[in-house]
Protein backbone atom coordinates (compact mmCIF):
# COMPACT_ATOMS: atom_id res chain seq x y z
CA UNK A 1 0.00 0.00 0.00
CA UNK A 2 2.86 2.17 0.92
CA UNK A 3 4.18 1.73 -2.73
CA UNK A 4 0.46 3.09 -4.37
CA UNK A 5 0.53 5.98 -1.92
CA UNK A 6 3.57 7.35 -2.95
CA UNK A 7 2.81 6.57 -6.71
CA UNK A 8 0.09 8.46 -6.59
CA UNK A 9 1.18 11.15 -4.99
CA UNK A 10 4.01 11.75 -7.55
CA UNK A 11 1.46 11.37 -10.04
CA UNK A 12 -0.51 14.60 -8.62
CA UNK A 13 2.70 16.09 -8.54
CA UNK A 14 3.11 16.35 -4.78
CA UNK A 15 5.89 18.54 -2.94
CA UNK A 16 8.31 16.97 -0.60
CA UNK A 17 6.90 13.63 -0.17
CA UNK A 18 8.19 12.47 3.29
CA UNK A 19 7.61 8.51 4.70
CA UNK A 20 8.15 7.55 8.03
CA UNK A 21 8.06 3.84 9.01
CA UNK A 22 6.02 3.71 12.06
CA UNK A 23 5.82 0.33 12.82
CA UNK A 24 8.48 0.02 15.81
CA UNK A 25 7.26 3.85 17.33
CA UNK A 26 3.29 3.28 17.15
CA UNK A 27 0.43 1.41 17.11
CA UNK A 28 -1.66 4.04 15.29
CA UNK A 29 -0.39 2.99 11.93
CA UNK A 30 2.31 1.33 10.46
CA UNK A 31 3.34 4.34 7.64
CA UNK A 32 2.89 8.30 8.23
CA UNK A 33 3.12 9.70 4.69
CA UNK A 34 3.64 14.01 4.56
CA UNK A 35 3.06 15.93 1.70
CA UNK A 36 2.95 19.40 0.92
CA UNK A 37 0.42 20.53 -2.32
CA UNK A 38 1.73 24.24 -3.55
CA UNK A 39 -2.34 25.58 -3.16
CA UNK A 40 -5.21 24.57 -1.46
CA UNK A 41 -6.94 23.78 -4.84
CA UNK A 42 -3.36 21.49 -5.35
CA UNK A 43 -3.86 19.97 -1.84
CA UNK A 44 -7.61 18.90 -2.51
CA UNK A 45 -7.16 17.81 -5.88
CA UNK A 46 -4.05 15.56 -4.75
CA UNK A 47 -5.75 14.41 -2.00
CA UNK A 48 -9.09 13.25 -3.99
CA UNK A 49 -7.01 11.27 -6.37
CA UNK A 50 -5.05 9.60 -3.50
CA UNK A 51 -8.72 8.80 -2.10
CA UNK A 52 -9.37 7.17 -5.62
CA UNK A 53 -6.87 5.09 -6.53
CA UNK A 54 -7.12 3.77 -2.87
CA UNK A 55 -10.66 3.07 -4.16
CA UNK A 56 -9.99 1.44 -7.04
CA UNK A 57 -6.91 -0.82 -5.26
CA UNK A 58 -9.32 -2.07 -3.44
CA UNK A 59 -8.86 -0.44 -0.03
CA UNK A 60 -12.03 0.46 0.85
CA UNK A 61 -12.73 4.17 1.52
CA UNK A 62 -10.16 6.15 3.80
CA UNK A 63 -11.48 8.17 6.19
CA UNK A 64 -10.98 11.93 5.66
CA UNK A 65 -10.49 15.16 7.20
CA UNK A 66 -9.99 18.58 5.94
CA UNK A 67 -10.71 17.99 2.22
CA UNK A 68 -13.10 20.70 2.34
CA UNK A 69 -10.71 23.39 4.11
CA UNK A 70 -7.75 22.27 2.13
CA UNK A 71 -5.16 23.69 4.27
CA UNK A 72 -4.45 20.10 5.73
CA UNK A 73 -6.28 16.85 4.54
CA UNK A 74 -5.67 13.57 6.96
CA UNK A 75 -5.93 10.51 5.16
CA UNK A 76 -6.82 7.67 7.52
CA UNK A 77 -6.39 4.67 5.37
CA UNK A 78 -6.14 2.25 8.13
CA UNK A 79 -2.51 1.00 8.02
CA UNK A 80 -0.67 4.44 6.20
CA UNK A 81 -1.95 8.01 7.38
CA UNK A 82 -1.34 10.56 4.77
CA UNK A 83 -1.12 14.31 5.80
CA UNK A 84 -1.20 16.62 3.16
CA UNK A 85 -0.60 20.62 3.85
CA UNK A 86 -0.04 23.94 1.71
CA UNK A 87 3.52 24.70 2.59
CA UNK A 88 3.11 27.60 5.31
CA UNK A 89 0.66 25.11 7.20
CA UNK A 90 2.87 22.21 6.63
CA UNK A 91 6.08 24.67 8.67
CA UNK A 92 3.98 25.71 11.07
CA UNK A 93 2.81 21.75 12.45
CA UNK A 94 6.63 20.33 11.58
CA UNK A 95 5.12 16.73 11.96
CA UNK A 96 8.39 15.62 10.47
CA UNK A 97 10.17 16.77 13.15
CA UNK A 98 7.91 15.53 16.12
CA UNK A 99 8.81 12.05 14.84
CA UNK A 100 12.64 12.50 13.68
CA UNK A 101 12.63 13.33 18.05
CA UNK A 102 11.41 10.10 18.67
CA UNK A 103 13.72 8.27 16.47
CA UNK A 104 16.89 10.64 17.69
CA UNK A 105 15.59 9.80 21.16
CA UNK A 106 15.48 6.32 20.85
CA UNK A 107 18.79 6.09 19.25
CA UNK A 108 19.88 7.84 22.00
CA UNK A 109 18.70 5.61 24.56
CA UNK A 110 20.13 1.96 23.30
Amino acid sequence: MIDLVTASLDDSKAEEVVAIDLRRKSALADHMVIASGRSHRHVSAVADHLIRDLKEAGYGNARVEGLQNGDWVLIDAGDIIVHIFRPEVRSFYNIEKMWSVAEASETQGR
